[in-house]
């Protein structure tokens, strides 16, 4: 004890010194740690970017410069299909008076159920060319411009089914839109092309439904998506041999009269000179009975069919901007 009290400055330097040492110790050891930890941050770093310079899109200089190339490229195709639809993007829509709207309704309806009449198509009597909530109550004057542009597009579209000449109008459904309700529409920032849906049932034969169909795309300044489609027969036994009616055999001409066809006799000969052999007698061959190529047809062209067709009337937004 006397010598650590002789001694103060050594115990207290080796006091110290052991202090620092394991101060160090310390230090030294946390330090190895977080540098273990680092060093393993640091290597999964490395082996994930090594994986990723294996990609086909790394950020790589050539790589940026094929991606706008890319960019660019779908740029300008997207500008192209927006140019092709052009035609078909109304130019402007104008609202007009309630009244006027009713006038343009009336006038539509008029022309459209003479040339059903026309046709010889029924149409039910409460048609209205898909707007019957009209019939008695004014369109809101905030909407008649999109209402207008709605009963232009089905005007044709009855028009092109009228031409077609069906057997009868069953039915045609105009769902409410937006604006019959007094509200607004607003297209999502990525919708292209807004559609108005309607549903068409008629009946006819089978050359009507192909002709309508045919007509969908050559319509005027509408373009017509057909999102489904139904066929069915509406006889439904199968055709009978009954059902073909064949064409008669047309009567045979008699033949002209020859005065020297009997020949005529020398003294001592039993047959007419100039007469020819004798052949043996052969049974008279059967009328032969004209065809015409239609006796498939009369049998299995005389169908009636029902066709119900869910379309969608597009109309195409301004255009929008690529970059």
């Amino acid at each position: 004890m006397s010598w650590i009290k002789d001694n103060k400055f050594m115990v207290g330097l080796g006091g110290g010194t052991l202090a620092g040492i394991i101060l160090l110790y310390v230090v030294g050891s946390q330090g190895a740690t977080r540098y273990d930890e680092a060093k393993e941050k640091f290597d999964a770093a490395a082996g994930e970017a090594t994986v990723f310079e294996k990609l086909a899109l790394y950020p790589k200089t050539e790589n940026k410069n094929e991606k706008s190339k890319a960019l660019g490229d779908y740029g300008k195709a997207v500008e192209s299909i927006q140019t092709a639809f052009a035609p078909f993007r109304p130019k402007e829509l104008k609202n007009v008076t309630p009244q006027e709207f009713t006038n343009h309704l009336l006038a539509a309806n008029t022309e459209v159920r003479k040339a059903f009449k026309d046709a010889g198509t029924i149409v039910p009597e409460a048609f209205f060319v898909g707007f019957e909530k009209y019939q008695t109550t004014l369109a809101n004057g905030n909407a008649t411009g999109i209402l207008d542009y709605q009963l232009g597009s089905i005007k044709n579209l009855m028009l092109a089914l009228a031409t077609a000449k069906p057997t009868e109008l069953k039915n045609l459904c105009r769902p409410p839109q937006p604006e019959d309700e007094g509200q607004v529409f607003v297209p999502p920032a990525t919708m292209t092309a807004r559609p108005f849906p309607l549903e068409i049932t008629f009946n006819g034969p089978e050359k009507t439904a192909r002709e309508f169909i045919s007509s969908l795309g050559k319509l005027d300044n509408q373009y017509v998506v057909v999102r489904s489609m139904r066929v069915t027969n509406m006889k439904k036994e199968p055709p009978r041999a009954a059902d073909a009616q064949f064409d008669k055999a047309a009567a045979a001409k008699p033949a002209a009269a020859d005065p020297f066809a009997g020949g005529f006799v020398l003294p001592g000969d039993e047959k007419p000179a100039g007469a020819p052999p004798e052949k043996p007698a052969t049974p008279a061959a059967a009328p032969k009975v004209a065809d015409s190529s239609r006796i498939l047809s009369q049998v299995l062209g005389n169908e009636q069919v029902q066709v119900f067709l869910r379309l969608d009337l597009l109309e195409f937004l301004p255009a929008k901007k690529t970059n």
